[in-house]
């Protein structure tokens, strides 16, 4: 196959599926991953109707879940013997929950799609990644972060399961170590032809009907917000280029504004025994599943 192949988790709405469209316009394979079968389906429909595309296809996958991940590098190992773009857009961020909820595989949901996911689909995935001519990663995480300058990454409870629950803590902390993930592979990457970069992305208009349990408040405050948000189409031209554009082909280990502009993370994100001390919690859940929660005693907070 001559065409360039891209996958995009979480792609059957908003950014990730005004992204499929920029890149199937492109001539682009793409495969749109999403958890929900029947959303995923109308997802690649309009997708290709939207880009006058028809080589765009369905990859059902629950990133909070190894099994649906294993599942899913298999079935996309099974087509295709490489990879161009994988865009970890999926997230998990229900701004109504008020308390940690786990997954089938006993590991709190926002710590599993949000990190621990990525980390396991990229794993899956490299081998293609590396047969690609220039293989690209792209993870995202949060303009929201620079609200929290001093935010550390909770080695010892990143799953909230010992201290106060806060469903935005638990958002950016998880985005947190997307951005020192993505420095971290970045360099174990630095001698081949894959580029790691991340996205800061901005304020967004959400679609709030995803959200029913949302209260009256937060719907009004949510409204509000969007007045001076941009459009899923707009922060995907971001995506597009960190896939696509030849400027950034050599371009790796990077932090993206929606201005296509390289900007800077906090310095705890920046200093490598932090990337470290993450990477070795991360592996003691990649190793053994979700379901092993490793002690972290003796690490500090």
């Amino acid at each position: 196959m001559n065409k360039k192949i891209c996958f995009i988790t979480g792609a059957n709405s908003g950014i990730g599926k005004a992204t499929a469209v920029q890149l199937a316009e492109r001539g682009y394979v793409v495969l749109i991953g999403a958890r929900n079968e029947s959303r995923g389906l109308q997802a690649v429909a309009d997708v290709k109707e939207m880009s006058s595309s028809e080589t765009v296809e369905l990859v059902q996958i629950d990133l909070s879940l190894k099994a649906s991940i294993s599942h899913a590098v298999k079935e996309i190992k099974s087509k295709f013997d490489h990879l161009d773009v994988l865009i970890h857009n999926a997230a998990d961020f229900d701004v109504s929950r008020k308390a940690p909820v786990l997954t089938a595989e006993g590991v709190e949901s926002i710590w599993a799609t949000n990190h621990i996911g990525p980390v396991l689909l990229t794993n899956g995935l490299l081998d293609l990644l590396k047969n690609s001519k220039q293989g690209r990663i792209i993870m995202v995480a949060s303009q929201g972060l620079m609200l929290h300058p001093r935010m550390k990454v909770d080695l010892n409870d990143p799953e909230y399961q010992h201290r106060k629950f806060s469903v935005a803590k638990a958002y950016y902390q998880s985005k947190l170590a997307q951005v020192m993930y993505t420095y971290w592979l970045a360099k174990k990457l630095s001698d081949t032809a894959v580029t790691v970069n991340c996205i800061r992305v901005t304020n967004v208009k959400i679609d709030l009907n995803r959200y029913p349990d949302l209260s009256a408040l937060m719907k009004f405050l949510y409204s509000i917000k969007s007045k001076f948000s941009i459009s899923p189409e707009q922060m995907a031209e971001t995506y597009t280029y960190l896939a696509d554009d030849p400027a950034v082909s050599k371009t790796t280990g990077k932090y993206f504004n929606e201005k296509n502009e390289m900007v800077d993370s906090s310095a705890y994100s920046k200093e490598e025994k932090h990337w470290e001390e993450l990477m070795e919690l991360t592996k003691g859940y990649v190793a053994e599943g979700f379901s092993v929660k490793p002690s972290r005693e003796g690490l500090s907070r």
